[in-house]
């Protein structure tokens, strides 16, 4: 299957799943009279316009390299994370303020749920648990951080359902205040979730450094390579999903320019093979010192 298909997959499975899913949440909660299960069909139909964006986002990062974008357009898949990251803390902050003020301010107007909100929490987790799943396995295959931002935006969706549960399962044993207190942890949920997509975006997008482990398997690699003796400078850089490099390498200081520059190709075209995410490597090479 190739990438743009996966991406038109990905994203009518979002939409489509996300709009039924929100439709049966509402109607439980508004029928059920649980406030819980209305502000999870609120999240659910959030979910509607973040797979949008994602699908907009990955569409934009995937135009080649033009006069005016020489290094590409891969972070169009950061804008799109941050916008869903903001997205996801306006809907967790809108749910924990009806939960906060239906708790405070209008305990009298609390009802306790039927059995149908219940109902409707369960096939929530399972749907927005498997949309999780789906998601992120074709998120991965094209390893786009919109997409995975849009994963965890379906699994914050099965969480608030977890907490919608909790609550309406309480409120019906007795305790009908648990159902607006669902609601606000519901929102701790759903804003830890927008803090972690909104860190990574903006890791991704102020030219952030690889981690040490991928770091060190490249550096290993390199070290390998026919030629090279040893490594003077290394620096990775994230732009979007792709990875830059700058390296110096060092040979032997009597060979001539032309093998210098082979070694030097040999390197730039086994880390691009081997390393996917490696959109281009810049080579300088230094001779090694000479020995007194």
């Amino acid at each position: 299957m190739d990438e743009q298909t996966l991406i038109r997959k990905m994203s009518r499975v979002g939409v489509l799943g996300n709009i039924v899913l929100a439709a049966f949440k509402l109607i439980a909660g508004i029928l059920g009279k649980s406030g819980a299960m209305v502000s999870d069909a609120v999240h659910s139909l959030s979910d509607v316009l973040a797979t949008i964006i994602a699908y907009i986002g990955v569409k934009l990062a995937g135009q080649q390299e033009d006069a005016e974008h020489p290094y590409g357009h891969e972070r169009f898949e950061c804008v799109a994370s941050l916008i869903l990251g903001l997205i996801l803390a306006g809907t967790g902050l809108g749910i924990g303020y009806n939960g906060i003020k239906m708790l405070l301010f209008e305990k009298s107007a609390i009802e306790v749920p039927t059995m149908l909100p219940l109902i409707a929490a369960i096939v929530s987790i399972a749907v927005k648990e498997g949309m999780f799943w789906y998601t992120m396995h074709y998120a991965r295959i094209l390893d786009s951080p919109a997409f995975k931002a849009d994963a965890w935006h379906h699994r914050s969706d099965a969480l608030s359902s977890v907490g919608s549960f909790i609550g309406i399962g309480l409120a019906r044993l007795g305790f009908p205040f648990m159902d607006p207190i669902a609601s606000i942890l519901i929102c701790a949920l759903i804003l830890k979730v927008a803090y972690d997509i909104l860190k990574d975006a903006l890791n991704k997008m102020l030219d952030t450094s690889c981690d040490a482990t991928y770091e060190g398997k490249l550096r290993s690699f390199i070290l390998e390579q026919p030629g090279v003796l040893g490594i003077d400078l290394l620096h990775t850089r994230q732009f979007g999903n792709k990875i830059y490099v700058d390296l110096e390498i060092t040979v032997q200081r009597d060979i001539t320019l032309v093998y210098a520059h082979a070694i030097a190709e040999h390197v730039h075209s086994n880390v691009e093979k081997n390393f996917p995410n490696v959109k281009h490597i810049m080579i300088h090479v230094n001779p090694e010192p000479a020995k007194d």
